[in-house]
C-alpha cells in the first residue's frame, strides 16, 4: 500500500467471538486471520477508501493471499479493531517493525459506517500503547493523502506530529498526491496525559 493511514470503508457484521490480542478502554485488537479476507476485501474496494489508501481494486484471493503473506511476516502485525459489541470497525497494524532501530509505521482504516465515532483514535492509541509499552519502539511514522481530513485529525489528536510532505508520493487515477508524513518518539508519547491501554 502507498498509503497507511485511511478512514473509509463498508460496515460488516461480527461474526463470531473473537480473542483479543490488545485491550485497551473502548476498543480490542484481534489478530486478523485469513478468515476475515471477505471483510477486508469488502473495505478496501470501496472507491473511498481505495482513493484514500491508495491503491486498485484486488479480488478476494489476492487479498486472501495477502493476509496469509501478512500473518507469516515477522516484522508486521493486523488487527481488527472491535468496539464492546464485537463488531469489525476496522483495522489497524504495525509494520515494518525494525527491532534493532526501534521503528515501525503504523496502517489504519476504519469502515465508512463506524466513522465519527472515536474508533480510529481509539485503535491508534491501542497500537502506539503496544509499540511503546510492549515492544522496544522509539519511533512510530504513518503516511495519509494531505487532503485525508479524518486521517490527518486523528494522527494530530494521538499525538502525531506532522514532519513534512512527500510531495507528488502517490498516483491514483492518473494523479499525483502529496503524502503528510507523521511521526511520534517515545519520549512524546511518554509526556502523552492519557490513559494507557493497560489502564483500561
Amino acid at each position: 500500500m502507498t498509503e497507511n493511514i485511511s478512514i473509509a470503508g463498508d460496515e460488516h457484521d461480527a461474526e463470531a467471538e473473537r480473542e483479543l490480542s490488545w485491550r485497551a478502554k473502548s476498543v480490542g485488537l484481534a489478530a486478523l486471520d485469513v478468515d476475515e479476507a471477505e471483510l477486508m476485501h469488502s473495505w478496501i474496494s470501496d472507491p473511498v477508501a481505495a482513493h484514500q489508501i491508495g491503491i486498485w481494486p484486488r479480488s478476494l484471493t489476492a487479498v486472501r493471499e495477502r493476509i496469509e503473506r501478512d500473518i507469516e511476516d515477522d516484522d508486521r502485525d493486523d488487527f481488527l479493531i472491535l468496539p464492546p459489541d464485537s463488531t469489525p470497525v476496522g483495522c489497524v497494524a504495525l509494520t515494518s517493525q525494525n527491532i534493532v532501530n526501534g521503528t515501525a509505521q503504523v496502517e489504519l482504516l476504519i469502515a465508512a459506517r463506524h466513522r465519527g465515532h472515536g474508533h480510529g483514535t481509539a485503535a491508534l492509541d491501542a497500537v502506539v500503547d503496544l509499540a511503546f509499552g510492549e515492544l522496544p519502539m522509539y519511533r512510530l511514522t504513518a503516511e495519509t493523502h494531505t487532503g485525508n481530513t479524518p486521517a490527518l485529525a486523528v494522527l494530530a489528536k494521538s499525538g502525531f506530529t506532522q514532519e513534512g510532505v512527500s510531495r507528488a508520493a502517490c498516483l491514483h487515477r492518473g494523479r499525483r498526491h502529496d503524502l503528510a508524513v507523521f511521526s511520534l518518539l517515545r519520549p512524546e508519547w511518554e509526556e502523552l496525559a492519557r490513559p494507557r491501554a493497560w489502564d483500561a
